[in-house]
């Protein structure tokens, strides 16, 4: 059975039929090996940071190493990140922070910085990229890896470079990630789940269905509360009691997605990893500490909304073909309104001028605990803001951002801002 150390990522030699497996690597003694029949021969990788958010607050400040550690907003925002101590009391992501500071009330909370974290989401993602250019980045902190092909470039089985892999994010980035291995992306992901954190996870072909029957229909991809109560009620609670359906029955019973429900039962899933997926969606939105309800208290807000989103589709080289707005009232209501653009954009000034009439529309008089922005329809970045014959107030705006853009970059984002960032009304 092929057996490699987690550590060094040496292969250990294979031991005859019933000889007693080493407990240690015999290269630099390490007792973290991992074993599977078809280890060698996988090559479908989903790779997740551990706690990545907390991970990185506490590499930057190592006094906060063993301390509970939670990054999120203030008592009416939710937990954005937890570290696995904090876990310990019962904290989870998207938890109220309200809930958590019960839980844990000794945590270190710590406001999120998604400018640091993305820095270091691209120095993980650039490890990734030296291993395979086949890189579908799922988040800012995880990816499917397909490494197919890879063993005579790296000199070794995918299962070799991956161990690698996790070791340099730990010694040269400075956080820890958990790998799922299998032959598809479904039981990949899986997988890199069932160890955490530095975990190393395998799903072969023979063992998959063993491995899915037990689990709760819950795991699957896609099926969400509402169709695991549907399912329950027809008696099926189990990823085994699913299988024993075929796709026909599955598809007059559920719709379309009956057919997606039977593969994933039989462990078959054939999308590929595709590069060109990463970016699915681009937004930015904020709770409040005291719930808002005038167009002169939100309008502010929106604007700074529309900068972050803009700056973001910038980075990934996008633009956006439409905007939404998403609002979640006092009494916890949500809703999202949405508008297209003329043109593809990436200037906050577009994306604000979509999104405001929306937000007067729904300011009736109710007050709202969370607005969101959202860049909607996305586009190649070079199909952006293209030149108007007719008015050319969008080429002043496009002159203007790229100035703010570069007083930015040289002394950090609160440097220049626009005075409707602050100012009541917001125009």
């Amino acid at each position: 059975m092929p057996t490699f150390c987690r550590d060094c990522a040496q292969p250990l030699a294979i031991h005859p039929v019933g000889a007693p497996w080493p407990h240690r690597c015999p290269v630099c003694g390490s007792p973290r090996l991992i074993r599977h029949d078809e280890l060698d021969r996988l090559a479908i990788a989903h790779i997740d940071c551990d706690a990545f958010y907390a991970a990185v607050e506490k590499r930057d400040d190592p006094s906060l190493v063993d301390r509970p550690v939670i990054v999120g907003g203030g008592r009416r925002g939710v937990v954005a990140a937890c570290c696995y101590v904090a876990r310990i009391s019962g904290v989870r992501s998207a938890m109220p922070m309200f809930k958590e500071l019960k839980l844990c009330p000794n945590a270190v909370v710590i406001p999120p910085n998604m400018a640091k974290y993305q820095a270091v989401g691209r120095q993980v993602r650039a490890l990734m990229q030296a291993l395979t250019p086949l890189v579908e980045p799922l988040s800012v902190d995880e990816a499917f890896l397909d490494l197919s092909g890879t063993q005579a470039l790296h000199g070794g089985p995918p299962v070799q470079s991956l161990l690698r892999l996790a070791r340099r994010i730990e010694a040269e980035v400075g956080v820890t990630a958990s790998v799922g291995l299998s032959y598809n992306k479904f039981l990949a992901k899986i997988a890199s789940d069932l160890d955490k954190p530095r975990g190393f996870a395998v799903i072969g072909r023979a063992d998959a269905l063993a491995f899915l029957a037990p689990r709760p229909v819950g795991l699957l991809w896609g099926v969400g509360q509402v169709l695991r109560e549907r399912l329950a009620a027809d008696g099926i609670a189990t990823i085994g009691e699913l299988g024993a359906y075929d796709e026909m029955t599955l598809m007059r019973r559920y719709g379309t997605i009956g057919s997606r429900l039977a593969r994933f039962a039989r462990g078959e899933d054939d999308r590929p990893v595709t590069p060109e997926g990463a970016a699915k969606s681009i937004s930015a939105e904020t709770t409040f500490d005291s719930d808002l309800g005038a167009v002169t208290d939100l309008a502010p807000i929106l604007w700074r909304l529309c900068e972050k989103v803009a700056a973001r589709l910038k980075a990934a080289e996008l633009a956006a073909g439409g905007v939404t707005l998403k609002m979640k009232t006092a009494d916890f209501r949500q809703f999202t309104r949405s508008g297209a653009l003329a043109d593809p954009t990436r200037l906050a000034e577009v994306l604000y001028r979509a999104a405001l009439p929306l937000l007067e529309r729904e300011a009736d008089g109710r007050r709202f605990r969370l607005i969101g922005v959202g860049a909607a329809r996305l586009a190649p970045g070079d199909a952006a803001d293209p030149p108007d014959l007719v008015d050319g107030q969008r080429d002043r705006w496009a002159r203007l951002e790229q100035a703010m853009d570069k007083v930015r970059d040289r002394f950090g984002a609160p440097a220049v801002s626009k005075g409707r960032g602050w100012r009541p009304g917001g125009r």
